[in-house]
């Protein structure tokens, strides 16, 4: 497979990776099938996610697409954030092989339920304002 410059960039030097000890929100989300697994940490301050942090296990483009998720919604509005989508990461990476589109939309449900979860322990409902984050159905095996 070929890989851009910025997916092996991102694969190579991720940004935001770790936990955050007093996340606002978590999300985690995995395919069985593939064994990607992607935690995302959220910070929000005055209802900007003013920090983001994430743990992948999985293959580079994994790594790549939480990365590069971490750094389109870092300093955004939530609204703004919920706006990313998996196609717009793989924009931002200048492209992904079709094996591995299914990366990025681990990335970005694991966004969503990051956010999902600042709703829930803000007493609000997510689902009306995020839907539901669903499955990765895509995924043809990164192994």
């Amino acid at each position: 497979m070929i890989y851009s410059e910025k997916v092996m960039d991102h694969f190579t030097n991720p940004r935001n990776v770790g936990e955050i000890a007093d996340a606002d929100g978590i999300g985690e989300v995995g395919n069985a099938k593939c064994g990607d697994i992607m935690k995302m940490y959220i910070k929000v301050d005055g209802g900007v996610i003013s920090d983001v942090k994430f743990k992948t296990f999985g293959c580079g483009a994994a790594i790549a697409t939480s990365s590069m998720a971490t750094e389109l919604i870092k300093g955004k509005t939530i609204d703004e954030a919920l706006k990313l989508t998996n196609r717009a990461v793989v924009e931002a990476l200048e492209g992904l092989p079709p094996a591995k589109l299914h990366c990025s939309v681990l990335a970005e449900q694991a966004m969503k339920s990051a956010i999902a979860d600042y709703y829930k322990k803000q007493g609000i409902d997510p689902a009306p304002i995020i839907g539901d984050i669903g499955e990765c159905e895509s995924c043809q095996g990164c192994n």
